[in-house]
């Protein structure tokens, strides 16, 4: 049992240094480009790329991914929301932006995430003393099946937040439009009442002349 633990530990150590992944939220105020950048250092790495505006403006941004020597990757304008995985043909750095350019006045919260995973060849996995390499395999497509289902559980989590922020804004753009509205209809029915009494006053006015 404790080397069963012992090999299910060093495998998870294992595969966790293949991958490696940042998640960040950035505030990009109006007018601005940012730039983020990962190094990859094995050709054929797999690099995922997920990004979600969670409020400002029409919740889109334009984003644009580069490889080494500014070969550009992918880019498009007015982008809410991508999930993208693409293969690295080229070790180097790549840079990821974020361009706010086309706002003026309009803020955005962004929310990324980079990962990088290089795949290392199955013969390096660790093997502990005891443990057959059939115990191993079963080990390694377990937390491989767990971290996909984890993967799969945090992307519908960032989903469904991404929608509620964008509901919410949608609700609270509604309501102050209904209160604008309401302000500008009493005020119009306050004007209304004013002229009604003032042209009475004119007639009554006129008939005592």
């Amino acid at each position: 049992m404790l080397q069963t633990q012992l090999a299910l530990l060093g495998l998870s150590s294992y595969l966790l240094t293949l991958v490696s992944s940042t998640a960040l939220t950035y505030k990009l105020v109006a007018n601005e480009k940012a730039c983020f950048h990962t190094d990859v250092k094995q050709q054929g790495a797999k690099v995922a790329f997920y990004f979600a505006v969670q409020s400002g403006g029409s919740f889109d941004v334009d984003y644009s991914v580069m490889g080494p020597n500014d070969r550009v990757i992918m880019e498009n304008s007015k982008e809410r929301q991508v999930d993208s995985v693409f293969t690295a043909k080229d070790t180097g750095e790549y840079t990821f932006c974020f361009n706010n350019e086309m706002s003026t006045f309009a803020e955005k919260m962004v929310d990324f995430e980079i990962a990088v995973e290089n795949e290392g060849p199955s013969a390096l996995l660790p093997s502990k003393q005891g443990t057959s390499p059939e115990q191993t395999s079963a080990l390694e497509e377990s937390i491989l099946k767990v971290s996909r289902d984890l993967s799969t559980i945090n992307r519908n989590q960032k989903y469904f937040r991404t929608r509620e922020n964008r509901n919410f804004s949608t609700v609270k753009s509604t309501e102050s439009r209904i209160f604008n509205f309401s302000v500008v209809e009493s005020g119009l029915m306050v004007c209304m009442a004013g002229l009604q009494v003032f042209i009475v006053r004119f007639f009554f006015q006129g008939a005592r002349k």
